[in-house]
């Protein structure tokens, strides 16, 4: 990978620091001192934000990256990509406000609690859009590394001093989620900070537009509101069907449902956490090789992203299944949460999925066939509302799960095929098939073992099977160079 993989494990040093603050938040007090009530509040809050912040950015993010290799000597990029979002924040700020009584309508049986916070969804969703965007400006300017750090250890200290202070009855309920919007203000505040010391140019160009840039390319400038059109069209689609499972559990299970589901969701994602960093890094690359039509280098981008991912995202998944009910069984109130142990690894699953394939979808947003994402994320909303209205009244939690998982798989499965086709790459290699093989053999050697120690206790169960299968699993990786980029890599660190 190069120095794609140099600049990645910076931001994965800094995301799994973030990961260690998140165990504890999550694991020690969370469950300890809060209620799943409380914790599906603060899930359901955050979650509502993230699909507001979705939908306001009006495609700023994804539009940046593209037109990066277009726009980088102008002065003002960054002015319109601060004016765009509050566009967007003015816009459907005024629509959440108009729902008001058909959403309360909606949650109000289940989770009367969720519409006493309502309208707090605002503030939040503003400072968590401005902390999205000044991040990725500093991306951009290939600047991962603190902005990383803002959003993964600075927004989870945050939070954890906010849950302690509750927890320790220093401040109400109502001040801890007032506190959860500060935390993203303090995020923003220090972002904007760092893009103004790392921007090469002279600050007042940060904030006022390159006029006569825009005047003397009128191609590119209709090229990016044609582009920033549609990708409103198609955010409205494709930041909803990520948190359709929580807001169908808040709605027809409850809060309490909704907390136990948000743990398990915590423990999942840790699979995906490499992607960030990697695809952080790889878009402004993959950008310019799109705009170059370098076939090669667009193959070498998505084969290497992807199977390294995938290598490395399942082996965390091995690890998260292996110690499944360890977990539970150290985690406070763990009693409360095992019901979701299943829920876990249909989770894990699909953010193996995501971490695996999702570098296919900035292929197409960066191509010239970027229209075909509507379609894509429309059937992944279809799928997702579909599925989760189908599966969770009979399945409860478990078909949340599913539901996200086979929508997930429809959806990877439909952009895979079109980015292959619009971009005559081959989106598979040798070493996804061996991978594959790979991980099925040592969970299914995990069943094995499990029966064959179901006598011991879980701890010493747990850690004999995890050095005989995940060190098994490494030392084949090791000897087969199934990955020649971390097998370099080792090598380098004489490991």
């Amino acid at each position: 990978m190069g120095e794609i993989t140099k600049q990645s494990i910076k931001g994965t040093m800094v995301t799994y620091i973030g990961v260690a603050i998140g165990f504890v938040t999550t694991f020690f007090v969370l469950t300890r001192f809060l209620t799943s009530e409380e914790i599906g509040l603060a899930r359901v809050l955050i979650d509502a934000a993230t699909l507001f912040v979705g939908l306001a950015q009006l495609g700023t993010s994804s539009a940046a990256f593209r037109y990066f290799p277009y726009m980088e000597r102008s002065h003002g990029a960054f002015f319109w990509t601060t004016l765009v979002p509050l566009i967007g924040f003015i816009l459907f700020g005024a629509l959440y406000c108009i729902l008001h009584e058909p959403l309360s309508h909606f949650f109000g049986d289940k989770s009367p609690l969720f519409i006493s916070y309502y309208y707090l969804v605002l503030p939040i969703s503003f400072f968590l859009l401005y902390q999205t965007i000044f991040e990725t400006n500093a991306n951009v300017l290939s600047h991962i590394v603190m902005p990383r750090f803002v959003r993964e250890v600075v927004v989870r200290l945050s939070l954890l001093i906010a849950y302690l202070l509750y927890a320790f009855h220093t401040i109400s309920l109502d001040s801890m989620v007032w506190a959860i919007c500060g935390t993203y203000a303090i995020a923003a505040l220090i972002n904007i900070i760092y893009l103004i010391v790392i921007t090469p140019r002279p600050i007042s160009n940060l904030f006022c537009p390159d006029l006569t840039y825009l005047h003397e390319h009128h191609d590119v400038v209709r090229s990016y509101i044609l582009y920033t059109l549609f990708l409103i069209v198609t955010a409205i689609t494709s930041v909803l069907a990520p948190t359709l499972s929580s807001f169908f559990i808040t709605a027809q299970m409850g809060l309490s449902y909704t907390g136990i589901f948000a743990i398990a969701t915590y423990i999942a994602v840790m699979v995906s956490i490499p992607y960030r960093s990697v695809i952080a890094i790889t878009q402004p690359e993959l950008a310019t090789a799109i705009k170059e039509n370098n076939i090669p280098t667009i193959q070498r981008l998505l084969n290497q992203a992807s199977t390294n991912l995938m290598l490395i995202g399942g082996f965390i998944l091995l690890a998260i299944w292996i110690n499944i009910d360890l977990i539970f069984l150290v985690l406070p109130n763990g009693a409360t949460y095992a019901v979701a142990r299943q829920v876990v690894l249909l989770l894990g699953i699909g953010q193996l999925v995501v971490a695996s394939f999702n570098i296919f979808l900035p292929t197409l947003s960066y191509s010239k066939f970027y229209a075909l994402s509507l379609l894509n994320s429309l059937v992944l909303t279809i799928a997702a509302l579909l599925l989760n209205n189908a599966l969770i009244p009979v399945y409860g939690m478990e078909g949340a799960a599913a539901a996200t998982l086979l929508s997930d798989l429809i959806y990877y499965a439909l952009v895979i095929t079109v980015v292959s086709l619009v971009t005559h790459t081959r989106p598979f290699c040798r070493q996804h098939l061996y991978i594959v093989l790979l991980l099925l053999i040592i969970f299914a050697l995990n069943y094995i073992l499990a029966y064959a120690f179901a006598s011991w206790n879980i701890p010493l169960s747990a850690i004999v099977r995890s050095i005989i299968l995940m060190g098994g699993g490494l030392y084949i990786v090791h000897i087969t160079h199934l990955s020649p980029e971390l097998h370099a890599l080792l090598r380098q660190l004489h490991i």
